[in-house]
């Protein structure tokens, strides 16, 4: 299974672009997570909603990496992919995941119960 389809790399590169022009004009866009990665053998969890245009590598959303203290930040996609949980399983995608709130929903939701609640 790819871990991101063409069309929600395409969905998430339409975010950036959005985002990197309201960050010009000092607005934001507030968009909802397009897809939600986990690993089936470790507690980390991303709900992404944007690509960089200038870096299709970097990635920005909501992190969960089990500890307890879920952040928005930015990510590498290539080190998600090469991830590994304790029994050797890799990060797959939440192929029935449906964002129904945007990410700062999201992101308040997790920092009430610190864990990504989706």
């Amino acid at each position: 299974m790819t871990l991101i389809t063409r069309q929600q790399f395409q969905a998430l590169l339409a975010n950036g672009r959005a985002a990197q022009e309201a960050r010009q004009q000092g607005r934001d866009i507030g968009p909802h997570p397009v897809v939600k990665l986990f690993t089936p053998d470790a507690s980390c969890t991303w709900l992404l909603t944007e690509v960089d245009p200038d870096d299709p590598d970097r990635a920005f959303g909501l992190d969960d990496l089990g500890q307890g203290f879920p952040e928005l930040g930015y990510v590498s996609l290539r080190e998600i992919e090469s991830l590994r949980g304790m029994l050797g399983l890799s990060v797959e995608r939440d192929r029935y995941f449906t964002a129904d709130k945007p990410l700062s929903a999201y992101a308040e939701e997790a920092r009430r119960h610190r864990r990504i609640v989706a």
